[in-house]
C-alpha cells in the first residue's frame, strides 16, 4: 500500500481536531446556555455554574470525539489531534520535523475553524459563554495550573504510548482507552484549569474569542502550552524507559 502523503495526513489532523473542538467545546456552550445562573468570566477567571451531571456530559462529549477520530483517522495520520502529542512523538524520534510542524499547523487551523463554526451556528450568544475556552478557576495559581495540566496530559500520553504507539498492545482498544482517559481527566480537573490537555484545543477558542471581541485570556495561554507539552514529553520518555520500547521497534 502506497504511503499516505503529508498533505493528506495533515488534512486528517485538521478534520480530527475540528471534530474534537466542535463536539467538545460545543457541549460546553450548550451546557452554559441551558444552565441558569452562570457567570461567564469573573475577572480573569472562567467559572460556569453547572452541576456534576453537566461535567460528566461535557467530559463524555470530548471522550467520544477522541475515540471516534482515533478509529476514523488512526490508520491515516495516527490521530494526534494535539500538538503536545506530536511534539512528544517528534522528541522521541518517531516523527520527522516537517511532519510535526505540518501536523501542529493543521491542528490549530482545525480548532480555529471549529470555534468559528460554533459562533456561526450558535450566534453571538456563544461568544458570551467563552466558546468553551479553558482558564484557571478561582483559587488556582499559575503554577498549580501548569502542574495540573502536566499531570493530566501525562496520563493521556502514557495511555497513547501504551495502547497506540506500542505495537505489542492488544489491537483495537487504543481509541476506547484513550477516550476514557480524556473523559476521566476532564471529570477530575475540569474545575481547576478546564482540562485542556491540548494547546490547539485552547488556541482555537482563544483566537475566535479575540476576533469576536470576547474575553481576552491570552495571559493564561502559556499554561496550556507548558503544561501539556511537559506532561506529554515526560510520559513518552518514561514509557520508553519502562517498556524498553525503543529496543523492540
Amino acid at each position: 500500500m502506497a504511503e499516505i502523503s503529508l498533505l493528506k495526513r495533515s488534512l486528517a489532523e485538521l478534520i480530527g481536531t475540528y471534530v474534537l473542538v466542535f463536539l467538545g467545546t460545543g457541549s460546553v456552550v450548550t451546557t452554559v446556555l441551558l444552565t441558569q445562573g452562570w457567570t461567564p468570566y469573573a475577572g480573569n477567571t472562567f467559572n460556569i455554574g453547572i452541576d456534576i451531571a453537566s461535567w460528566f456530559a461535557i467530559a463524555i462529549a470530548f471522550g467520544i470525539a477522541v475515540f471516534a477520530m482515533i478509529y476514523t483517522f488512526g490508520h491515516i495520520s495516527g490521530t494526534h489531534i494535539n500538538p503536545a502529542v506530536s511534539i512528544a512523538l517528534w522528541a522521541t524520534k518517531r516523527m520527522p520535523t516537517m511532519d510535526m510542524i505540518s501536523y501542529i499547523i493543521a491542528q490549530c487551523i482545525g480548532a480555529t475553524l471549529a470555534s468559528l463554526s460554533i459562533v456561526i451556528i450558535w450566534g453571538s450568544r456563544s461568544v458570551a459563554t467563552g466558546l468553551g475556552a479553558t482558564a484557571m478557576f478561582d483559587g488556582v495559581t499559575y503554577g498549580q495550573a501548569i502542574l495540573c495540566e502536566a499531570v493530566a496530559t501525562f496520563f493521556l500520553m502514557l495511555a497513547i504510548m501504551g495502547t497506540a504507539v506500542d505495537k505489542r498492545a492488544p489491537a483495537g482498544f487504543a481509541g476506547l482507552i484513550i477516550g476514557f482517559v480524556v473523559t476521566a481527566d476532564i471529570i477530575v480537573i475540569g474545575n481547576i484549569t478546564g482540562s485542556s490537555l491540548n494547546p490547539a484545543r485552547t488556541f482555537g477558542p482563544y483566537l475566535v474569542e479575540t476576533i469576536m471581541g470576547g474575553a481576552n485570556l491570552w495571559s493564561q495561554f502559556p499554561i496550556y502550552l507548558a503544561g501539556p507539552i511537559l506532561g506529554a514529553l515526560v510520559a513518552a520518555f518514561v514509557y520508553d524507559y519502562i517498556a524498553d520500547l525503543k529496543s523492540s521497534e
